[in-house]
């Protein structure tokens, strides 16, 4: 049986259950009033009314009962054909589109604001997810082209020196350029693929930050340290001006990412001689660290976007990355309910600025008490 014969079916069906409802609704309203009206017309008249005026009578109270069902059915399908059924072909007809691929659909309002129902609050819900649904398979398209553009740039480098190692006439001085180049891209993608993962977890909340006191200022020395080969290649001047005793009770894995995000932007972008400066002090309950640079800078239309997955403001550094760092800062710092801002000029260099909350001394005692 096909589905349309089967709707056709259940409408039918559906008409005689409603018909059926008022019907027995009518015979028991209009039956109780008749009796109540004969009874008391035969206490008034102290006399039993004839027969056949009784039959009379209930064959005319049975006709307008079929007359008034009929009516009342037909009343209440119009009713709901305007009220119920058009609202609901509308959703419905939008929820098949957004199944079909076509998030661009909005479902118009029935009545204006002043007079809005319950059909209008569902219709402005179903707008509102399928704006989101529409955002999420933008960045969903976008990701995937960004992913597939950063996976063929190494994996051309690999293929192209992998076919020029297999020269048996190639001098040993560019075989080793091509090893090189080789390792580098196997190391860039590496990289991607964990900077990736480690999104993807942060996205989807499937890590939760595991919360422990240290001493901030130790983390962000060890970090720093981390890049001390970096900046002496590069012969950057370090400057560091550390509050003792900054305690933070948050999750340390986590906002070591930050750190070093920060740290490498900050080494990647600052030109031979330049100066990389770490402040760290505290203001009230908050911990306030600055990651400043002497770099190229940023212009004010990049700076809206460098917390954007895969965006690379410097096209020139774009081997050095890949545009995922700073999307990796800004997942973390919600998770962990933190601050993140950003001062930069070009030509002049940034300023990474990140608040956290501290544990003060008055809390430590509370806690102890």
């Amino acid at each position: 049986m096909k589905q349309r014969d089967c709707r056709r079916i259940r409408r039918i069906l559906f008409s005689a259950r409603r018909f059926l409802t008022f019907f027995l609704l009518m015979c028991f309203v209009i039956t109780s009033c008749m009796l109540l009206f004969l009874g008391q017309v035969q206490q008034d008249m102290a006399a039993e009314l004839p027969r056949a005026v009784i039959e009379q009578a209930a064959k005319y109270t049975f006709a307008n009962i079929l007359l008034l069902s009929l009516l009342c059915t037909i009343a209440d399908a119009v009713w709901r054909r305007f009220t119920v059924g058009r609202p609901v072909r509308r959703i419905v007809l939008g929820a098949e589109r957004i199944m079909q691929g076509d998030f661009s659909v909005r479902i118009p309002p029935l009545h204006s604001a002043g007079s809005l129902d319950g059909f209008d609050i569902i219709i402005d819900s179903f707008n509102r997810m399928a704006q989101e649904l529409s955002g999420i398979e933008t960045l969903r398209t976008d990701f995937i082209s960004n992913v597939s553009h950063e996976l063929k740039t190494p994996l051309a480098v690999i293929q192209n020196c992998g076919i020029l190692l297999q020269q048996p006439s190639l001098p040993e001085e560019q075989r080793l350029e091509y090893a090189r180049q080789m390792t580098e891209a196997a190391r860039r993608l590496a990289s991607l693929i964990t900077n990736i993962l480690k999104l993807n977890k942060l996205e989807n909340q499937q890590i939760f930050p595991a919360r422990k006191r240290y001493d901030l200022g130790e983390q962000l020395c060890e970090c720093l340290l981390g890049f001390e080969q970096a900046w002496e290649e590069n012969r950057l001047d370090i400057e560091t001006e550390l509050e003792e005793g900054v305690f933070v009770n948050t999750d340390a894995e986590l906002l070591s990412l930050v750190w070093n995000n920060l740290f490498s932007n900050a080494v990647k972008f600052t030109g031979e001689g330049g100066r990389i400066s770490l402040s760290l002090k505290t203001e009230g309950d908050s911990a306030i660290v600055r990651v400043a640079d002497t770099g190229c800078g940023i212009s004010p239309e990049v700076g809206r976007h460098i917390f954007e997955k895969f965006y690379q403001g410097d096209p020139s550094h774009a081997a050095q990355g890949n545009g995922l760092g700073l999307a990796l800062v800004r997942r973390v710092m919600d998770i962990i309910g933190g601050e993140i801002t950003v001062e930069s000029a070009v030509g002049k260099g940034s300023s990474f600025t990140v608040i956290l909350r501290r544990e003060t001394g008055e809390k430590r005692e509370t806690d102890s008490a």
